[in-house]
């Protein structure tokens, strides 16, 4: 590991821990050359995880990007950044607990919208009608109707 202060590139761990989400090992070092000492952080290292569109086109998953969805979809609602970091957090565990290397937009829109439904019935609906892209009233109605009847066990 180079030495941040003097370049060099020998040096010594003297203690390792992992951090306290348990992600990643800190390692305290000391240079050979300068004697001072530098912290670093080791990481499993991951193939990416990719993202199928709709029009088949790829690009890597972006948990920032699924975080901004669901904020659009929470906007002036009760629901904490707290609880829609942590549902994202459970989405993204699902994507990588699955082992495909290549999810499409569609599962991850769904996992999403079961994570909203437990949130928020609001966020939830909002999220639908862009992510079904409803087309006229009779579409959002028939999806608020097959909520309600979800809800009181029909």
């Amino acid at each position: 590991m180079k030495c941040p202060y003097c370049g060099e590139v020998d040096s010594k761990v003297i203690d390792s821990r992992p951090t306290e989400d348990g992600e990643k090992i800190r390692r305290r070092r000391e240079c050979l050359g300068c004697k001072k000492r530098f912290t670093t952080y080791e990481i499993v290292e991951t193939v990416p995880l990719m993202v199928v569109k709709k029009d088949h086109s790829r690009e890597v998953f972006d948990r920032q990007k699924l975080l901004n969805g669901m904020l659009r979809a929470c906007e002036k609602r009760p629901v904490s950044y707290q609880q829609l970091d942590s549902a994202v957090s459970r989405i993204e565990q699902q994507l990588l607990n699955s082992y495909d290397r290549e999810v499409t937009s569609q599962h991850i829109g769904d996992l999403t919208m079961e994570e909203l439904k437990s949130i928020d019935d609001v966020a939830y609906v909002r999220f639908a009608s862009v992510y079904r892209q409803f087309s006229d009233v009779n579409t959002f109605m028939a999806e608020l109707k097959d909520m309600l009847d979800s809800r009181s066990g029909k």
